[in-house]
């Protein structure tokens, strides 16, 4: 069992235009780490006028694609323009749960690649929007981009704010420890543990990982950054989400009470992460967006 590889939700039904919508996205690519390695992306422009703001999506979730779901996903933020960015080597075609990665996919996954994949796709992005009218940004974490927030939120100009979905906040390896004793795998969890501190090569896999993936994973610090970071916060979860425990959203929201920037973190009742409320909200504020993100989704 993959603790870390956070999944993305299950979206059919959301919008009942999605399935219209979704012809609306393009398939290309931006700059990556290397010329040999680009970023695949998603993009769509505003289903209605106006653009009100920008949402830029850093996807997560092993090599998952968003593209025969982007229309229903994202047809809940009609007012904005959508640009997802998936890890170097993933086909956006693929689906959330593809049964195969591409080759050399899994040793190539690594938080620190993506990372500074990301930050040259975001560089290149912000280039191409000069000289255009200047749009507030929101930039959306999902899964494993959750944990890339913190570093890549000064690329994104006319930032309002970070959103974070399917996941807690903390640190992936707390994060994973936490999931591991509510499943009951905490033996296997330590077996991981060890694996990743021994002297075995970063290319040996290890629960369908590399080594290089799961140490990057465990030296990872995500918490501190976010909760130093100078941006809102926007955090949906539900208390019957399958990957990431309750205890680890509430330990981040304990954690993160104090940070000079507002964070708005809302439960979704006996219910899997709140999709459709997150995007509501991001509506309802881009409505009034001087009145900030969190003053406009709290209820």
């Amino acid at each position: 069992m993959h603790y870390l590889q956070f999944a993305l939700w299950a979206v059919a039904g959301v919008v009942a235009s999605g399935v219209q919508a979704q012809s609306l996205f393009s398939v290309s690519t931006l700059p990556g780490l290397s010329p040999a390695h680009p970023v695949p992306v998603l993009q769509r422009g505003p289903l209605q006028p106006p653009l009100r703001y920008r949402v830029i999506v850093l996807a997560g979730a092993g090599c998952s694609g968003m593209a025969p779901v982007a229309g229903t996903y994202f047809a809940g933020l009609p007012h904005a323009q959508v640009l997802v960015l998936h890890k170097p080597g993933a086909d956006p075609n693929a689906g959330l749960e593809p049964a195969v990665c591409p080759t050399g996919f899994n040793q190539r996954d690594q938080l620190v690649r993506w990372q500074e994949s990301a930050r040259a796709a975001l560089r290149a992005d912000a280039s191409k929007q000069v000289g255009s009218a200047p749009v507030r940004q929101l930039l959306v974490g999902i899964a494993d981009g959750v944990d890339l927030l913190p570093a890549l939120a000064t690329e994104v100009p006319h930032l309002a704010g970070l959103v974070l979905l399917s996941g807690s906040g903390l640190d992936p390896r707390e994060a994973g420890l936490l999931q591991a004793q509510r499943s009951g795998q905490l033996a296997a969890w330590q077996s991981l543990d060890q694996a990743q501190r021994s002297d075995s090569a970063d290319s040996t896999k290890v629960q369908g990982h590399s080594l290089r993936y799961w140490r990057d994973q465990w030296r990872w610090h995500t918490a501190k950054p976010l909760i130093d970071s100078p941006w809102p916060i926007l955090q949906i979860w539900g208390d019957a989400d399958a990957r990431v425990p309750a205890a680890a959203y509430l330990r981040f929201a304990e954690r993160a009470a104090g940070r000079v920037a507002p964070l708005c973190t809302r439960q979704v009742a006996a219910g899997d992460p709140g999709l459709q409320q997150v995007w509501a909200w991001l509506e309802k504020w881009a409505q009034v967006p001087a009145q900030g993100l969190c003053e406009a989704t709290l209820p």
